[in-house]
């Protein structure tokens, strides 16, 4: 059955990024086609391309995560793990889709490797190893940290920008502000690329190793091909559900308030990717970032009933997963190898 578990985690990997870029990628455009920086068709393109590239790029990147994430039992105990992580994840990430709420996927991965760990213990095999420190690093920490850093610092960057432009027309604000955000856009989707790509080539990186198909010291051309293809193919089919809730409904967006939303998120994501290699939710910064920014005007329109909506659906990600996970685990186990 080891062959049989192989192409499934290699499958549902390729669905978990497609669900990725459906989901998450096209959020990085969503301001700039709010702001009418960019048109809705150019928008999902530029995303597409940078998103693509960052993916590409991410596979350099992904050896120290699946060296530093977790590890998984050799043979079919870890394949089974590591698929009904990913099938967790992809259905969590479907229903968030379709209430247009959004969410961390890797937040879901992990809640869902967690459960499914879990469940072998409670079988009497090896469980997940290093899944305390990446709960830990992984979940808590950036549900908790990220989202206010990302918050505030959107909030108060609108100051100083404001005051660069006190003296300006409102309508040459409002040009420049879109070309920068423009830019911003393709920034944010390259960052999404680094940081979302190294997940699922990790998840194939840790597939290959349990199969004992590699001893884990470099990265097959066709995991780094195989992740940017299925992330930029999803970011293509666009999932506007959650871009139009990033957009429209959390808060009033102009041009300059966008700009600095997505220039800051721009920078922790990349600075999380390269400098920190820590793994920063690209949906938890978007949004408190937007929030932020939208938050510093003289009148604020923030949808408060939906802000808290989303923040529950945040908490809920990782113990739902995890459970998902767990019920999978124990379902797949008697078709496991002895």
């Amino acid at each position: 059955m080891t062959g049989v578990f192989f192409t499934l985690v290699v499958l549902f990997a390729g669905t978990f990024a497609f669900l990725n870029g459906f989901r998450d990628a096209s959020a990085s455009v969503a301001l700039a086609v709010r702001t009418r920086a960019l048109t809705p068709t150019v928008g999902v393109l530029l995303a597409a391309l940078f998103n693509f590239i960052g993916a590409a790029l991410s596979a350099a990147f992904a050896l120290t995560v699946s060296h530093a994430w977790v590890t998984v039992p050799s043979g079919d105990g870890g394949l089974t793990i590591l698929l009904s992580g990913l099938i967790s994840a992809v259905i969590w990430g479907v229903y968030t889709w379709r209430r247009g709420i959004p969410s961390s996927s890797t937040h879901a991965l992990v809640g869902g490797l967690a459960g499914a760990g879990l469940a072998s213990l409670v079988l009497g095999g090896p469980g997940v190893g290093g899944v305390d420190n990446s709960m830990l690093f992984q979940v808590v920490l950036p549900l908790l940290i990220s989202p206010i850093i990302a918050f505030v610092g959107a909030y108060l960057l609108v100051w100083p920008a404001t005051w660069a432009a006190r003296y300006t027309p409102p309508n040459v604000v409002n040009s420049r502000s879109r070309r920068i955000q423009a830019v911003a856009a393709g920034a944010v989707a390259f960052a999404h690329g680094l940081q979302d790509g190294q997940r699922t080539s990790a998840i194939l990186l840790l597939a290959l190793l349990a199969s004992g198909q590699t001893d884990g010291t470099s990265m097959p051309m066709w995991v780094a091909l195989l992740t940017a293809a299925m992330l930029t193919v999803g970011t293509l089919a666009g999932g506007w559900r959650i871009s139009h809730t990033i957009g429209y409904r959390m808060a009033r967006m102009d041009p300059l308030r966008g700009f600095v939303a997505q220039i800051y998120s721009s920078l922790i994501l990349l600075l999380g990717a390269i400098g920190l290699h820590w793994p920063i939710s690209t949906t938890h910064t978007v949004t408190t970032a937007t929030l932020g920014a939208g938050s510093n005007q003289p009148f604020p329109e923030t949808n408060r009933r939906l802000v808290l909506r989303i923040l529950s659906f945040w908490v809920l990600t990782p113990i739902v997963t995890a459970a998902a996970g767990l019920v999978l685990a124990l379902a797949l186990s008697p078709l496991r190898s002895s």
